[in-house]
Parts: structure tokens; C-alpha cells; sequence
């Protein structure tokens, strides 16, 4: 999903297929990624509940890319990510 002013979404994420792509490389452990990528969104959603978020406000949801490694897309209501984003930036070194 993309549209004018959305080009940032494929910032640091070069090469990761859209789920619409269907791009599946015969020979590549796609499942690997994935799990990995799971281990990391159960960690990060755990976090999020925790800290007052509701899981279909946002949450973060694993994939993988097409040479198999994991990624995790975070995913929102914009309301909701204005308030992550609020409290990242409330720790000490968030601020950017």
C-alpha cells in the first residue's frame, strides 16, 4: 500500500516484498526469518500492552524479506503511534 507521501515507508526496508508481491524464491528459509521475526514482535507487543496499548491500536507484526530475513513492520492507528512515539521520545535519549 503506498500513495503520494508514503515513500518513507520503504526507508531502511530496501528490498522487503510487499505482501501483495508474492515474490517466493524456491530454496530460501523463509520460515527461519519469520520465526525470528515472530521472537522479536511477541517481545515487542508484550512491551506495548504493558505499557497501556491496546493490540488493535498498534502492535507490531513479523514478515520476512525475499532472501528470507525477518523483518518487523510496526503497525497503527495514527493517534496510537503519536502516543508511542511521545513516549519514546519522553525517555532519556529518545528525543532525536
Amino acid at each position: 500500500m503506498t500513495g503520494a507521501g508514503e515513500d518513507w515507508l520503504s526507508n531502511g526496508l530496501d528490498g522487503v516484498a510487499d505482501v501483495d508481491s508474492g515474490l517466493w524464491v524456491p530454496g530460501v528459509d523463509y520460515v527461519a526469518g519469520w520465526r525470528e521475526a515472530r521472537s522479536a514482535t511477541e517481545r515487542l507487543n508484550r512491551a506495548l500492552v504493558g505499557a497501556g496499548f491496546e493490540p488493535s491500536a498498534v502492535r507490531a507484526v513479523a514478515s520476512t524479506d525475499e532472501s528470507g530475513r525477518g523483518v518487523v513492520r510496526l503497525a497503527g492507528w495514527p493517534d496510537a503511534v503519536k502516543r508511542l512515539a511521545a513516549l519514546l521520545e519522553s525517555t532519556e535519549g529518545g528525543a532525536l
